[in-house]
C-alpha cells in the first residue's frame, strides 16, 4: 500500500512538472523580441527635414529617387537659411533631420543638446562665387572689382545666413568689408540673393557655385580667393526630438549612397569622404 501511494505521488509531481514546462514553452513566442519589434521600413510616415535653401534643387531630385525605393515614406522639406532653421528648432519646431550650410548653426544646436551627436557627420562641400546678371555689361571679373566703382549695388546674405558670414570673411580678408557694407542689398537667404541678381536689380551677388549652376539668369565670374573664408561644409544630424529617428538615419544612409552622390556632384557639390 505504501509503495502504491509513493508511486501515485511521484506520478502527480511528474505530471505537474511536465504541464508547467509545456506552458512555459507555449508562452515563449508571445514574449519573443522577434515577434514584438516593428520596423519603420514598412510603416507609412512623413519624414520632416529642415535643410539649407542651397540644397533645394538637389534634395527635391533625390526625394523622387528615394520615393521609388521607399513608397511608404513621404519626405517633407522646410528649406530656408540655416540661421532661421536653427532658430525654429530652438523654439520647438518638430523635425527629424537638420542639414546646415555651415558648422556654426549645427554647433549651436549641439551645445543646446538638440541633436543626436552620434548621427552628426559632414555630408557635402561647396564653393562661394561671385555672380552677375546674364546680360551684365559692367565688366566685373573678380571679387576685388566689388571694391571699385564698377559695382554700385550688390546683393549679399544677412549676418545670420551662412553665405553672408562667408561673404564677410572674404571681404575682411580683402580689406574692404566696410566698403561692401555701404553698397549692399541684404538677402534673407542665398536664394533671395540669387533672385536679386537674376532680376538685374543689383550689379552682382555672392552665392554658392551650386546656385549659379541651377540658375539660368546669372553667370559665375569668379571663385572666392583661396583661404579667404572657412570651408563651406554641410553637416547633417538627426534631431534629439525626432519622431522618426530610425527613418532619419536611413535617409542619411541614402544621401551617402552612389545614387544621391551622382545628383549632388552633377549640381556641383563636393562629397565629403
Amino acid at each position: 500500500m505504501k509503495k502504491l501511494c509513493l508511486l501515485t505521488a511521484m506520478f502527480m509531481v511528474f505530471a505537474n512538472f511536465t504541464a508547467c514546462s509545456q506552458k512555459e514553452e507555449t508562452a515563449k513566442p508571445a514574449s519573443s523580441p522577434e515577434t514584438t519589434i516593428s520596423s519603420e521600413k514598412s510603416e507609412e510616415f512623413t519624414l520632416t527635414i529642415f535643410a539649407a535653401s542651397s540644397l533645394t534643387e538637389a534634395l527635391e531630385e533625390i526625394a523622387e529617387l528615394y520615393k521609388k525605393e521607399n513608397p511608404n515614406i513621404t519626405l517633407s522639406f522646410n528649406f530656408d537659411s540655416s540661421g532661421k532653421l536653427q532658430t525654429q528648432i530652438e523654439n520647438g519646431a518638430e523635425a527629424d533631420l537638420f542639414i546646415s550650410a555651415a558648422q556654426k548653426q549645427m554647433n549651436t544646436l549641439e551645445e543646446a543638446k538638440l541633436i543626436d551627436i552620434s548621427t552628426r557627420e559632414d555630408l557635402l562641400e561647396n564653393k562661394v562665387v561671385l555672380v552677375v546678371p546674364e546680360s551684365s555689361t559692367k565688366g566685373i571679373t573678380s571679387f576685388e572689382d566689388c571694391l571699385t566703382d564698377k559695382v554700385s549695388l550688390m546683393s549679399i546674405g544677412n549676418a545670420d545666413v551662412p553665405v553672408g558670414q562667408y561673404t564677410e570673411e572674404i571681404f575682411t580678408y580683402l580689406g574692404g568689408w566696410d566698403t561692401i557694407q555701404s553698397k549692399s542689398s541684404m538677402g534673407s537667404s542665398v536664394k533671395e540673393v540669387l533672385s536679386q541678381v537674376e532680376s538685374g536689380s543689383v550689379d552682382c551677388g555672392i552665392v554658392y557655385s551650386t546656385d549659379a549652376v541651377t540658375s539660368t539668369g546669372v553667370k559665375s565670374i569668379a571663385t572666392a580667393p583661396e583661404n579667404s573664408h572657412k570651408p563651406v561644409s554641410y553637416p547633417i544630424a538627426v534631431l534629439e526630438n525626432a519622431e522618426h529617428s530610425q527613418g532619419a538615419i536611413d535617409f542619411i544612409e541614402f544621401l551617402n549612397s552612389e545614387t544621391a552622390s551622382e545628383v549632388f556632384t552633377e549640381i556641383g557639390f563636393g562629397i565629403v569622404d
